[in-house]
């Protein structure tokens, strides 16, 4: 059990969407925030953080591919906590097979070997649930992992070894499989966001097919997921669904954004179009996590929503440049 309060954090991945979110949780519980970033990594995130947090970039020779620069650079930080969100192949146009498998199970094992030659308090894989592949029922953790795809391959790869591993030498590692997170700092060229900023800009929203379905939750509830594992005892290798247990079309939810934001516009879809393995069910059954986790989602859809449009009307300034980095 640990408290982030003076804690020395870790957190890979701090550019994108999740990781940028963690970070500032982070700073805000007290933490001594490190980072460890690619050269290309858009840093406009976290730019006005930068200055509360330690960074270890390209000048530091630091790479989650490298175990010995790695190794260096986790002698120096000796994180007591470590968010591990850095990963690649989750987005259109992200198709390197190879750096698929690098960047989400290689780099994984080698921060975790970096990472356990000093010890720390928690270590939390970030899962996907593109882990599960098509499943016909809610998603449980242990249901057989079929991924469909080479992101939910390597993610599932990661989060098997993390709990081998986790296991055998008994290190506080666990992993929270998240769904589809949406909120601030979302890049533009998602679901949400796109809608939420067409409205905002008077432009009639458009999506492709209406009728795909995911879960989505929202990102205050992903971090109080994080923060929940600081504050109890740690179960190592264990799994966690991070959903809002219930599933919805994307069709609805921009709908849903309309009638919260501009009103008035209707909805430009696509042609529905068949996608290969594109589910009918995508749900998360998030009961273990409320049974040993005490977690559970606090936003409804609607609330959630709410929520962003209001950090988006904010903080559109941050989009000027239509932002997509991941």
């Amino acid at each position: 059990m640990t408290s982030l309060n003076g804690k020395r954090v870790l957190i890979t991945g701090a550019t994108g969407f999740i990781g940028a979110n963690l970070a500032r949780m982070a700073l805000l519980e007290g933490s001594d925030v490190y980072i460890i970033t690619r050269t290309e990594s858009d840093k406009w995130r976290i730019g006005d953080i930068l200055g509360d947090i330690v960074e270890y970039n390209a000048d530091y020779d630091v790479d989650l591919l490298d175990q010995d620069k790695l190794n260096r650079i986790i002698a120096r930080i000796r994180p007591e906590v470590i968010y591990h969100t850095a990963t690649y192949g989750g987005r259109p146009g992200q198709k390197d097979t190879l750096k698929i498998v690098q960047t989400n199970l290689i780099g994984t094992i080698n921060l975790i070997k970096a990472c356990r030659k000093f010890g720390f308090d928690l270590f939390v894989n970030t899962g996907s649930s593109s882990e599960y592949g098509v499943k016909e029922r809610a998603m449980h953790e242990g249901d057989l992992l079929e991924p469909v795809n080479d992101y939910g391959v390597s993610k599932s790869a990661a989060t098997q070894y993390c709990r081998a591993v986790a296991k055998n030498e008994d290190l506080p590692i666990v992993t929270l499989r998240l769904f589809s997170p949406y909120g601030s700092y979302e890049e533009s060229t998602r679901l949400i966001p796109s809608v939420i900023l067409s409205c905002l800009k008077g432009m009639k929203p458009k999506i492709s097919s209406p009728y795909f379905v995911r879960d989505f939750v929202y990102i205050q509830d992903v971090l109080d997921a994080y923060a929940k594992l600081s504050n109890v005892p740690c179960l190592s290798g264990e799994v966690f669904n991070i959903g809002s247990g219930k599933q919805c079309t994307v069709g609805d939810v921009a709908n849903k954004i309309i009638e919260l934001s501009c009103g008035g516009f209707e909805l430009e879809t696509g042609a529905p179009q068949a996608w290969p393995n594109e589910p009918k069910k995508w749900e998360a059954d998030i009961s273990k996590a409320n049974d040993i986790l005490g977690w559970k989602p606090k936003y409804d859809l609607e609330n959630g929503l709410a929520e962003t449009i209001r950090w988006f009307e904010k903080n559109i300034n941050l989009y000027g440049d239509c932002r997509d980095a991941t």
